[in-house]
């Protein structure tokens, strides 16, 4: 089991280094060239106007849809880099499915790139990553939205403040209720770590937004420990049915 444990981490070092070469990019297969080469970031990755508290598509000039003002959610605002589309579906599974956190980096330089992510990021005292549950993160061996986190401000990051207590049943099949009354009682905040929230500005980060369920019982949480700003800031939403 140690030697196990002793071969992992060079691997996961010279993943992280070969990330920085020169390689083919990962959309259009281009060579020389980072992961995600400059023409196909300019062709994906165009800014879209959104909803300032969930991110949805608007239409230019609006500031906010009318699912938000009708019911406001937990949220000061709401940040997504891109829809959540080709390419960036199938870079995102590549990411969190098929063991290559060294994705982080490129995907969380498209999120800081998009506008008002900078100045939210600037403006916290603390980064926090959606947590996975414990059996969820041994299934992949690292939380996407930690590497995100720590891609975007490792200074700012900590993973110890929002805890996940339980994972639930599988949330893709579920609708927004239901992942809402799945996920209660998932989320706390460490009791011996209130302090370092109260009063203070946090940017909650995760790598996909579908319904907003798991961001808004987060955010909840962290509402209840005194975080006074507060600020989703994701790489892709999804559309939502109906919407």
């Amino acid at each position: 089991m140690a030697r196990r444990r002793f071969l992992a981490s060079p691997w996961r070092s010279l993943g992280a280094w070969t990330a920085r070469l020169p390689s083919r990019c990962a959309v259009c297969g281009s060579w020389p060239a980072e992961r995600l080469c400059a023409a196909c970031i300019a062709r994906f990755a165009q800014p879209a106007a959104r909803c300032s508290t969930c991110a949805l598509p608007l239409a230019a000039g609006a500031v906010q849809c009318g699912q938000c003002l009708r019911d406001p959610p937990p949220l000061d605002a709401c940040i997504a880099a891109l829809d959540y589309a080709y390419p960036w579906a199938g870079l995102l599974a590549e990411f969190k499915f098929h063991g290559d956190p060294s994705w982080a980096q490129p995907l969380a330089d498209l999120m800081r790139s998009t506008p008002w992510a900078e100045p939210a990021i600037d403006a916290a005292d603390w980064l926090i990553p959606v947590p996975l549950s414990p059996a969820r993160l041994g299934e992949r061996g690292f939380n996407q939205a930690e590497r995100l986190a720590h891609a975007l401000c490792a200074q700012k990051t900590s993973s110890r403040l929002l805890l996940r207590l339980h994972c639930g049943a599988d949330q893709h099949t579920l609708g927004r209720a239901e992942r809402l009354r799945n996920l209660q009682g998932a989320f706390a905040v460490d009791p011996l770590r209130v302090a370092a929230l109260h009063g203070r500005r946090a940017v909650l980060v995760d790598d996909v937004m579908t319904t907003g369920a798991t961001l808004h019982a987060a955010a909840q949480v962290l509402r209840q420990a005194g975080v006074t700003h507060l600020t989703a800031l994701v790489f892709a939403r999804a559309p939502e049915p109906g919407r």
